[in-house]
């Protein structure tokens, strides 16, 4: 059986649980639209989010979303790298099954993260 994965990440405005539920849902969003998938198709999500957000949880954002409830989810600190780009949450989406297309959602100043792909 073949996977893909999908990536996405959004930065957030201020480190609050309103601001940080916001943006992963309008990241979500569109990772799902984008890509035209349901909860069905993913196998599991793994959210980052950087040492400078400490409001909310990412994966327990996107549950409040009532999307998710049957999907494995994971929540990890980024590695704080000196000049990275600050309060951005990242997702990795892996799918369950083969896909020959595939769109990153980059939004707001996470375009600075790839610009080469953002908004393809």
């Amino acid at each position: 059986m073949g996977y893909k994965a999908l990536r996405g990440a959004v930065g957030v405005d201020y480190d609050t649980p309103l601001d940080v539920d916001r943006a992963v849902k309008e990241m979500m969003d569109a990772v799902y639209s984008e890509n035209g998938i349901t909860d069905e198709d993913v196998a599991f999500l793994l959210f980052s989010q950087t040492v400078d957000i400490k409001s909310r949880n990412a994966a327990t954002a996107f549950r409040k979303t009532g999307r998710g409830a049957d999907v494995p989810l994971f929540c990890v600190q980024e590695a704080e790298v000196h000049g990275q780009l600050e309060r951005v949450i990242r997702v990795l989406v892996s799918l369950k099954k083969e896909r020959e297309d595939a769109y990153m959602v980059y939004l707001g100043r996470a375009v600075r993260l790839r610009p080469d792909i953002a908004g393809k």
